[in-house]
């Protein structure tokens, strides 16, 4: 077996490989902080009205992400809507989980308040963007804020 002395130049393989191991991961956290993962082709919010599904399927007092088009919608007790983008304000990631009414961006943590679009967890600091909604002939229609 040859010993190579401290300090030569020749890379051995076990460093080779660690680093190659370590540059495939960075590559994909960069790949999930994407803000849409088809090129920036999806627009981060409705650039028009956008049917979501029927007005009953967002239940007073709660919320429903609808994750194709962007959206989050709420409902108030008693009865309002509001609608918000579920593209994170920290870093622009699609936010993909709605638990009860509160929104988790899988990038880096950050939660919103799917009723208001407050930031509840950092690192976050400005609240989601507010979009349109009104209920339509029992749709929910969703679009940019007049």
């Amino acid at each position: 077996m040859e010993t190579v002395p401290t300090g030569s130049p020749t890379a051995r393989r076990r460093t080779v490989l660690r680093g190659a191991a370590l540059a495939s991961v960075a590559g994909t956290g960069l790949a999930a902080c994407s803000t849409d993962g088809d090129g920036g082709k999806t627009p981060a919010t409705p650039t028009a009205p956008v049917d979501l599904g029927a007005e009953t399927e967002v239940p007073k007092g709660g919320a429903k992400l609808y994750r194709d088009a962007n959206v989050v919608v709420s409902r108030s007790e008693d009865g309002a809507l509001k609608a918000f983008s579920t593209i994170c304000t920290h870093a622009g990631c699609a936010l993909n989980k709605l638990s009860g009414t509160t929104l988790t961006c899988p990038c880096h943590g950050s939660e919103f308040d799917a009723r208001t679009g407050k930031v509840l967890q950092a690192p976050a600091t400005e609240p989601l963007h507010t979009l349109s909604v009104e209920a339509k002939d029992g749709r929910i229609v969703a679009g940019p804020k007049a």
